[in-house]
């Protein structure tokens, strides 16, 4: 039970540097974003980042998790970091150059052969971002999570900053100037202004990690290199197909919806997942902290016993979170503009999704503690072909709500095939069916609070916020029980 508080006040710190700034990124960007921007144009900026995430898996390729794990030797922590490094920061720069080179193909691939400009600021932003994962994975490894937390945050501020200033300051200073500002800003830059705040973020973190990053003596290992190149291009491969379950959806709507209508329902779409997306965050947070945690007692004694403790407390208390969300989405609803709320029936299913991704984070570390990170890229290919025939075979039937299901059933067919390649080579005893009730409960309630007729917002309030304790009043009495049951044995 320490080993769990200790991870749980870890988890809380990285909480400071992903959910803050989440938070503030949701409450004031995306809130700003749906209420001044169409469906369309906001279609344009879920679209883009969705391709982030790819890029960003393709160019970090494993080396966050080789790293944590050849930096286990203490010896040869500085060689590991010094050789990722260098690894991180040629093909970062080698990516930048080859699409400023070939802007043209590759702005026409992406279908914004006319706004080239978007797409050299969306590179940029990538390349820093990817490079910048190996500081922040050494700050993570070396427990320095609130340098981790204080650049997270300040790296939100100064974007949320910058587009306040592009898209709601700038526009009145335009108008009332004759000078020189007319000839640097263009009120119809309009969407390309949110990337430009984002890759001036971007560039003040890379600033901030500076001190991580000037090395006294840098040096480049190929021996070392090709070892954990030969450990991390699997999780490569993972990552790409984990990728493929997280915005294929926002890859192809705009696709197989029509060009014309494509945008603005992969807008309105988008939207409705942000506010899913805060189940997501408090995954993240966890994983920050979890797998650093994972790796060092992994050389423990009880380190599955560990685990396994580990996993009750997270499908616990995410199922509160996912509660959370859900009971309260009339508030939660205002993140994003009145035109883009017709997606609100995705919360429940996309958040649960997340949930099923963040029991897969738990059980998935047995490959990456035994080296056996292929069986990690059978395990997402799996879903990724479960993502790809829902969303290609029912995206004309049902639309969006299709890829909102498409979450669920790839993240759950990962969790079946992580336990069944995991039996006989890295078992844990986690005992799944004990957490079938927790389950039953939790969407029994979201059920009974989306389809009940609430007289008033205090009732809803009321009746939610105790059918939250309900729950709570539950998990802690049959942990108590379990407990009891467990120690007579």
């Amino acid at each position: 039970m320490n080993e769990v508080r200790t991870l749980a006040k870890q988890t809380m710190v990285y909480g400071l540097g992903t959910i803050v700034p989440r938070f503030l990124n949701y409450g004031v960007v995306t809130l700003f974003y749906t209420r001044i921007f169409t469906k369309a144009e906001y279609g344009i900026i879920t679209e883009l980042y969705a391709w982030m995430v790819f890029l960003l898996i393709i160019l970090t390729y494993g080396m966050e998790t080789g790293f944590f794990r050849f930096s286990q030797n203490s010896k040869d922590y500085d060689k590991v970091y010094s050789t990722t490094l260098i690894s991180l920061l040629a093909t970062s720069t080698a990516f930048l150059l080859l699409v400023n080179i070939f802007i043209r193909p590759v702005s026409a691939f992406l279908n914004y052969s006319n706004y080239p400009g978007y797409v050299r600021m969306f590179a940029a932003i990538v390349a820093i971002d990817a490079f910048t994962a190996i500081p922040f994975a050494r700050l993570r490894r070396e427990n320095r999570a609130l340098l981790f937390s204080a650049i997270k945050i300040a790296n939100v501020v100064i974007i949320i900053v910058s587009v306040i200033f592009f898209l709601l300051i700038a526009p009145g200073i335009y108008e009332k100037s004759n000078g020189w500002f007319r000839e640097i800003y263009d009120p119809d830059f309009g969407v390309g202004y949110v990337f430009l705040a984002n890759l001036i973020g971007s560039a003040a973190t890379l600033i901030l990690l500076i001190p991580f990053i000037i090395l006294k003596k840098p040096v480049f290992d190929c021996t070392l290199w090709k070892r954990m190149m030969a450990y991390s291009l699997p999780l490569l491969i993972t990552g790409l197909s984990g990728s493929v379950n997280d915005t294929l959806d926002k890859v192809i709507l705009r696709r197989m919806m029509g060009e014309e209508d494509g945008l603005a329902i992969l807008g309105e779409y988008g939207a409705g997942y942000k506010v899913a997306v805060l189940m997501a965050l408090f995954i993240q947070m966890f994983r920050f902290a979890a797998e650093p945690f994972f790796f060092e007692r992994a050389k423990q004694s009880d380190a599955k016993k560990t685990y396994a403790e580990v996993m009750k407390y997270f499908i616990i208390v995410m199922l509160i979170v996912y509660l959370g969300i859900n009971l309260y989405l009339s508030g939660f609803q205002y993140i994003i503009g009145k035109d883009f709320r017709g997606a609100l029936g995705i919360v429940p299913i996309v958040a649960m999704g997340y949930l099923l991704y963040g029991i897969y984070i738990n059980h998935s570390i047995w490959y990456k503690l035994t080296d056996l990170t292929i069986f990690g890229i059978y395990i997402t290919m799996i879903g990724a072909i479960v993502t790809v025939l829902i969303n290609v075979s029912l995206i004309p039937v049902f639309g969006y709500l299709a890829s909102a299901w498409a979450h669920v059933a790839s993240y759950g067919s990962m969790i079946i095939m992580s336990f069944i390649f995991a039996e006989k080579r890295f078992k844990v005893d986690y005992g799944m069916t004990q957490f079938i009730p927790y389950f039953a409960l939790a969407i029994a309630m979201v059920l009974f609070a989306r389809y009940f007729n609430y007289p008033g917002i205090i009732a809803e309030l009321a009746v939610n916020t105790a059918l939250i304790l309900i729950f709570i009043a539950f998990a802690q009495y049959r942990d108590n029980i379990l407990t009891l049951v467990s120690r007579k044995k």
